[in-house]
Protein backbone atom coordinates (compact mmCIF):
# COMPACT_ATOMS: atom_id res chain seq x y z
CA UNK A 1 0.00 0.00 0.00
CA UNK A 2 1.42 3.37 -1.03
CA UNK A 3 1.11 5.19 2.27
CA UNK A 4 4.60 6.31 3.28
CA UNK A 5 5.87 9.69 2.14
CA UNK A 6 8.38 8.03 -0.16
CA UNK A 7 5.79 5.72 -1.71
CA UNK A 8 3.26 8.50 -2.14
CA UNK A 9 5.81 10.65 -3.97
CA UNK A 10 6.95 7.81 -6.23
CA UNK A 11 3.41 6.92 -7.21
CA UNK A 12 2.40 10.54 -7.81
CA UNK A 13 5.48 11.27 -9.93
CA UNK A 14 4.78 8.24 -12.11
CA UNK A 15 1.19 9.35 -12.66
CA UNK A 16 2.19 12.93 -13.43
CA UNK A 17 4.97 11.98 -15.85
CA UNK A 18 2.48 11.71 -18.71
CA UNK A 19 0.88 15.12 -18.15
CA UNK A 20 3.47 17.39 -16.53
CA UNK A 21 7.00 18.52 -17.38
CA UNK A 22 7.61 19.04 -13.67
CA UNK A 23 6.17 15.87 -12.17
CA UNK A 24 8.63 15.62 -9.27
CA UNK A 25 8.21 19.24 -8.23
CA UNK A 26 4.42 19.03 -8.61
CA UNK A 27 4.18 15.98 -6.37
CA UNK A 28 6.46 17.49 -3.74
CA UNK A 29 4.65 20.84 -3.66
CA UNK A 30 1.24 19.22 -3.33
CA UNK A 31 2.35 16.86 -0.59
CA UNK A 32 4.12 19.65 1.31
CA UNK A 33 0.92 21.69 1.07
CA UNK A 34 -1.19 18.89 2.53
CA UNK A 35 1.33 18.01 5.25
CA UNK A 36 2.08 21.68 5.98
CA UNK A 37 5.82 20.99 5.81
CA UNK A 38 8.83 22.00 3.74
CA UNK A 39 10.55 19.89 1.09
CA UNK A 40 13.35 18.88 3.46
CA UNK A 41 10.80 17.08 5.66
CA UNK A 42 9.82 14.78 2.79
CA UNK A 43 13.36 13.48 2.44
CA UNK A 44 14.24 13.52 6.13
CA UNK A 45 11.22 11.39 7.03
CA UNK A 46 10.50 9.23 3.94
CA UNK A 47 8.92 6.46 6.04
CA UNK A 48 6.39 8.74 7.74
CA UNK A 49 2.77 7.78 7.06
CA UNK A 50 0.29 10.63 6.59
CA UNK A 51 -3.16 10.28 8.10
CA UNK A 52 -6.10 9.14 6.00
CA UNK A 53 -7.56 12.63 5.77
CA UNK A 54 -4.22 13.93 4.48
CA UNK A 55 -4.03 11.08 1.97
CA UNK A 56 -7.54 11.84 0.73
CA UNK A 57 -6.75 15.54 0.34
CA UNK A 58 -3.54 14.77 -1.52
CA UNK A 59 -5.28 12.34 -3.89
CA UNK A 60 -7.97 14.93 -4.63
CA UNK A 61 -5.35 17.55 -5.49
CA UNK A 62 -3.39 15.01 -7.55
CA UNK A 63 -6.44 14.19 -9.64
CA UNK A 64 -7.04 17.86 -10.32
CA UNK A 65 -3.39 18.27 -11.34
CA UNK A 66 -3.72 15.27 -13.65
CA UNK A 67 -6.59 17.15 -15.32
CA UNK A 68 -4.19 20.02 -15.98
CA UNK A 69 -5.14 22.45 -13.23
CA UNK A 70 -2.12 24.62 -12.30
CA UNK A 71 -0.33 23.80 -9.06
CA UNK A 72 -0.53 27.45 -8.02
CA UNK A 73 -4.33 27.34 -8.14
CA UNK A 74 -4.42 24.02 -6.29
CA UNK A 75 -2.46 25.33 -3.31
CA UNK A 76 -3.68 28.94 -3.62
CA UNK A 77 -0.29 30.59 -3.77
CA UNK A 78 2.77 31.24 -5.91
CA UNK A 79 6.25 32.40 -4.93
CA UNK A 80 7.32 35.70 -6.50
CA UNK A 81 10.24 37.90 -5.47
CA UNK A 82 10.35 37.64 -1.66
CA UNK A 83 6.68 36.76 -1.26
CA UNK A 84 4.29 33.84 -1.30
CA UNK A 85 1.38 35.48 -3.06
CA UNK A 86 -2.21 34.37 -2.85
CA UNK A 87 -3.56 33.44 -6.29
CA UNK A 88 -6.85 32.20 -7.68
CA UNK A 89 -8.31 31.27 -11.03
CA UNK A 90 -9.27 34.95 -11.36
CA UNK A 91 -5.63 36.00 -11.65
CA UNK A 92 -2.69 35.37 -13.91
CA UNK A 93 -0.10 33.19 -12.19
CA UNK A 94 3.06 35.27 -11.52
CA UNK A 95 5.99 33.93 -13.54
CA UNK A 96 9.77 34.16 -13.21
CA UNK A 97 10.11 36.27 -16.35
CA UNK A 98 7.98 38.96 -14.72
CA UNK A 99 10.66 39.32 -12.05
CA UNK A 100 12.80 40.62 -14.94
CA UNK A 101 10.28 43.43 -15.38
CA UNK A 102 10.76 44.35 -11.72
CA UNK A 103 14.56 44.22 -12.06
CA UNK A 104 14.50 46.47 -15.11
CA UNK A 105 12.14 48.94 -13.46
CA UNK A 106 14.39 49.21 -10.40
CA UNK A 107 17.24 50.38 -12.65
CA UNK A 108 15.22 53.55 -13.28
CA UNK A 109 14.18 54.12 -9.64
CA UNK A 110 17.01 55.35 -7.39
CA UNK A 111 17.26 53.50 -4.07
CA UNK A 112 16.16 56.45 -1.96
CA UNK A 113 13.63 57.75 -4.46
CA UNK A 114 10.39 59.30 -3.26
CA UNK A 115 8.97 58.97 -6.76
CA UNK A 116 5.65 57.67 -8.02
CA UNK A 117 5.32 54.34 -9.78
CA UNK A 118 2.29 52.98 -11.64
CA UNK A 119 1.59 49.28 -12.16
CA UNK A 120 -1.10 48.80 -14.81
CA UNK A 121 -3.11 45.56 -14.65
CA UNK A 122 -1.63 44.51 -11.33
CA UNK A 123 -3.44 41.15 -11.01
CA UNK A 124 -2.15 39.61 -7.79
CA UNK A 125 -0.20 42.79 -7.01
CA UNK A 126 3.09 40.98 -7.61
CA UNK A 127 4.93 43.71 -9.53
CA UNK A 128 3.68 46.56 -7.36
CA UNK A 129 4.63 44.76 -4.14
CA UNK A 130 8.10 43.84 -5.37
CA UNK A 131 8.89 47.41 -6.43
CA UNK A 132 7.41 48.82 -3.21
CA UNK A 133 9.49 46.37 -1.17
CA UNK A 134 12.72 47.41 -2.88
CA UNK A 135 11.91 51.14 -2.95
CA UNK A 136 10.00 51.75 0.29
CA UNK A 137 10.10 55.55 -0.03
CA UNK A 138 8.20 55.41 -3.33
CA UNK A 139 4.45 55.61 -3.73
CA UNK A 140 3.19 52.76 -5.89
CA UNK A 141 -0.25 52.87 -7.49
CA UNK A 142 -1.60 49.49 -8.64
CA UNK A 143 -4.53 49.50 -11.09
CA UNK A 144 -6.75 46.50 -11.84
CA UNK A 145 -10.09 46.38 -13.67
CA UNK A 146 -11.17 42.88 -12.57
CA UNK A 147 -13.03 42.89 -9.25
CA UNK A 148 -12.13 39.27 -8.50
CA UNK A 149 -8.46 39.91 -9.25
CA UNK A 150 -8.54 43.00 -7.02
CA UNK A 151 -9.67 40.80 -4.12
CA UNK A 152 -6.46 38.78 -4.49
CA UNK A 153 -4.38 41.94 -4.82
CA UNK A 154 -6.00 43.40 -1.70
CA UNK A 155 -5.17 40.24 0.24
CA UNK A 156 -1.54 40.30 -0.86
CA UNK A 157 -1.13 44.03 -0.30
CA UNK A 158 -2.59 43.79 3.20
CA UNK A 159 -0.12 41.01 4.00
CA UNK A 160 3.06 42.39 2.46
CA UNK A 161 2.76 46.11 1.81
CA UNK A 162 4.76 48.54 3.92
CA UNK A 163 2.01 51.11 3.45
CA UNK A 164 3.27 52.47 0.14
CA UNK A 165 1.00 50.55 -2.27
CA UNK A 166 -2.42 51.91 -3.20
CA UNK A 167 -4.84 49.72 -5.17
CA UNK A 168 -7.29 51.39 -7.56
CA UNK A 169 -10.07 50.03 -9.74
CA UNK A 170 -9.79 51.04 -13.36
CA UNK A 171 -9.27 50.08 -16.98
CA UNK A 172 -5.65 51.04 -17.63
CA UNK A 173 -5.42 54.85 -17.27
CA UNK A 174 -9.16 55.52 -16.95
CA UNK A 175 -9.24 56.33 -13.22
CA UNK A 176 -5.99 58.25 -12.88
CA UNK A 177 -7.26 61.79 -13.63
CA UNK A 178 -4.14 63.38 -15.06
CA UNK A 179 -1.81 62.01 -12.41
CA UNK A 180 1.84 61.73 -13.41
CA UNK A 181 4.43 59.10 -12.59
CA UNK A 182 8.16 58.65 -12.78
CA UNK A 183 7.90 55.03 -13.91
CA UNK A 184 5.03 53.05 -15.41
CA UNK A 185 5.21 49.27 -15.59
CA UNK A 186 2.80 46.73 -17.03
CA UNK A 187 2.51 43.04 -17.80
CA UNK A 188 -0.58 43.32 -20.00
CA UNK A 189 -2.32 40.62 -22.05
CA UNK A 190 -0.16 40.01 -25.13
CA UNK A 191 -1.05 36.62 -26.62
CA UNK A 192 -2.77 36.58 -30.03
CA UNK A 193 -6.40 35.44 -29.95
CA UNK A 194 -5.77 32.32 -32.04
CA UNK A 195 -2.42 31.35 -30.52
CA UNK A 196 -2.43 27.57 -29.84
CA UNK A 197 -0.59 28.15 -26.55
CA UNK A 198 -3.89 29.38 -25.10
CA UNK A 199 -5.06 25.76 -25.18
CA UNK A 200 -1.96 24.27 -23.59
CA UNK A 201 -0.61 23.71 -20.07
CA UNK A 202 -1.40 26.06 -17.22
CA UNK A 203 -2.37 28.84 -19.62
CA UNK A 204 -5.65 27.20 -20.63
CA UNK A 205 -6.82 27.47 -17.01
CA UNK A 206 -5.92 31.14 -16.56
CA UNK A 207 -8.37 34.00 -17.24
CA UNK A 208 -8.43 34.71 -20.98
CA UNK A 209 -8.82 38.44 -20.41
CA UNK A 210 -5.42 38.49 -18.65
CA UNK A 211 -3.74 36.68 -21.55
CA UNK A 212 -5.13 37.60 -24.95
CA UNK A 213 -5.38 41.00 -26.64
CA UNK A 214 -6.58 41.07 -30.21
CA UNK A 215 -5.58 39.36 -33.42
CA UNK A 216 -1.85 39.99 -32.97
CA UNK A 217 -1.86 40.22 -29.17
CA UNK A 218 -0.82 43.87 -29.20
CA UNK A 219 -4.12 45.70 -28.66
CA UNK A 220 -3.53 46.52 -24.99
CA UNK A 221 0.15 47.30 -25.53
CA UNK A 222 -0.82 49.75 -28.29
CA UNK A 223 -3.24 51.49 -25.95
CA UNK A 224 -0.78 51.69 -23.05
CA UNK A 225 2.08 53.07 -25.15
CA UNK A 226 -0.18 55.57 -26.91
CA UNK A 227 -1.53 56.94 -23.62
CA UNK A 228 1.49 56.64 -21.34
CA UNK A 229 3.14 59.90 -22.36
CA UNK A 230 0.26 61.87 -20.83
CA UNK A 231 0.89 60.21 -17.46
CA UNK A 232 4.68 60.34 -17.34
CA UNK A 233 6.65 63.20 -15.89
CA UNK A 234 9.70 64.59 -17.73
CA UNK A 235 12.19 61.81 -18.46
CA UNK A 236 9.75 59.22 -17.15
CA UNK A 237 10.10 55.56 -18.10
CA UNK A 238 7.62 53.03 -19.44
CA UNK A 239 8.44 49.31 -19.18
CA UNK A 240 6.29 46.56 -20.68
CA UNK A 241 6.46 42.79 -20.67
CA UNK A 242 5.55 41.21 -24.02
CA UNK A 243 5.77 38.04 -26.05
CA UNK A 244 9.08 36.50 -27.10
CA UNK A 245 8.52 37.52 -30.75
CA UNK A 246 7.01 40.99 -30.25
CA UNK A 247 10.07 43.11 -29.43
CA UNK A 248 10.37 44.75 -32.85
CA UNK A 249 6.68 45.59 -33.03
CA UNK A 250 6.77 47.02 -29.52
CA UNK A 251 9.90 49.04 -30.31
CA UNK A 252 8.12 50.54 -33.31
CA UNK A 253 5.20 51.57 -31.09
CA UNK A 254 7.52 53.18 -28.54
CA UNK A 255 9.27 55.22 -31.23
CA UNK A 256 5.98 56.14 -32.92
CA UNK A 257 4.72 57.71 -29.70
CA UNK A 258 7.78 59.78 -28.89
CA UNK A 259 9.82 57.51 -26.65
CA UNK A 260 13.60 57.50 -26.84
CA UNK A 261 16.35 55.23 -25.48
CA UNK A 262 14.16 52.28 -26.44
CA UNK A 263 15.71 48.93 -25.57
CA UNK A 264 14.82 45.41 -24.52
CA UNK A 265 15.99 42.89 -21.94
CA UNK A 266 16.17 39.13 -22.50
CA UNK A 267 14.62 36.48 -20.28
CA UNK A 268 16.48 33.38 -19.08
CA UNK A 269 15.75 31.66 -22.38
CA UNK A 270 17.45 34.47 -24.29
CA UNK A 271 14.20 35.89 -25.68
CA UNK A 272 13.54 39.66 -25.65
CA UNK A 273 10.84 39.91 -22.99
CA UNK A 274 10.88 43.44 -21.51
CA UNK A 275 10.90 46.63 -23.57
CA UNK A 276 11.44 50.09 -22.12
CA UNK A 277 11.55 53.66 -23.29
CA UNK A 278 12.06 57.15 -21.89
CA UNK A 279 9.57 59.97 -22.43
CA UNK A 280 11.53 63.20 -22.44
CA UNK A 281 8.84 65.70 -23.36
CA UNK A 282 7.44 67.99 -20.70
CA UNK A 283 4.01 66.93 -19.48
CA UNK A 284 1.42 69.37 -20.74
CA UNK A 285 -1.34 68.64 -18.20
Amino acid sequence: MTNTVQQILQSAKQQLDTSSDSSSADAEILLCHVLECDRAYLYTWPEKKPGQNQLDRFQALLQRRLQGEPVAYLIGQRSFWDFKLSVSSATLIPRPETELLVEQALIHIPENSHGRVLDLGTGTGAIALAIAHERPACQVIAVERSESARLMAEKNISQYSQGNVQLQAGDWFSALEQQTFDVIVSNPPYIAEQDPHLQQGDVCHEPRTALSAGIDGLDDIRHIIAQAGSYLGPNGWLLIEHGYDQAEAVKHLFLKHGFTEVSHANDLSGHPRISSGCYKKQHQG
